[in-house]
């Protein structure tokens, strides 16, 4: 058992989530969403900014474990710039990643690669996926606002 924890909490992890960042509240976001992780009772709220259907702006506060604490951290240090289809994408890559033994995210999201000795700690993949669902919450708030 202790081999296995290691594992999931691992050098990478920590030091990720040792180095969080964006955690200011912005003066103006063009959306807000906060969520909770049922399972182990992480949560997130993000502000974001977009222009042109893009992040302009980011910021984070995060209560969870090492685990959502890595992936919130890769969020920040990745996220300004990107899209609904990218996060998504993303978050459909670390999910097969946990689930099904899926590779791993490449390019801008490759630290992501830390967290994949935790798919078999099913209850942390809420942690891990918390910020790519509160990100695309919030994206979704300012397209039905648009509509």
């Amino acid at each position: 058992m202790a081999a296995m924890i290691d594992d999931i909490y691992n050098t990478e992890v920590l030091r990720l989530a040792a180095h969080i960042s964006r955690i200011d509240r912005l003066a103006r976001a063009d959306a807000e969403a906060e969520l909770r992780s049922p399972l182990c009772g992480s949560t997130i709220g993000v502000q974001i900014c977009v222009a042109g259907g893009r992040i302009t702006d980011y910021a984070q506060e995060v209560k969870a474990c090492a685990l959502g604490q890595a992936a919130a951290s890769v969020m920040a240090v990745q996220v300004i710039g990107k899209d609904a289809a990218e996060i998504a994408a993303v978050r459909a890559t670390v999910e097969a990643m946990l689930k099904s033994d899926g590779a791993p995210p490449v390019g801008d999201w490759a630290a992501l690669v830390a967290l994949a000795p935790a798919k078999d700690a099913k209850a942390r993949h809420g942690a891990i996926l918390l910020p790519f669902d509160a990100v695309l919450k919030a994206l979704a708030e300012i397209n039905a606002a648009a509509e």
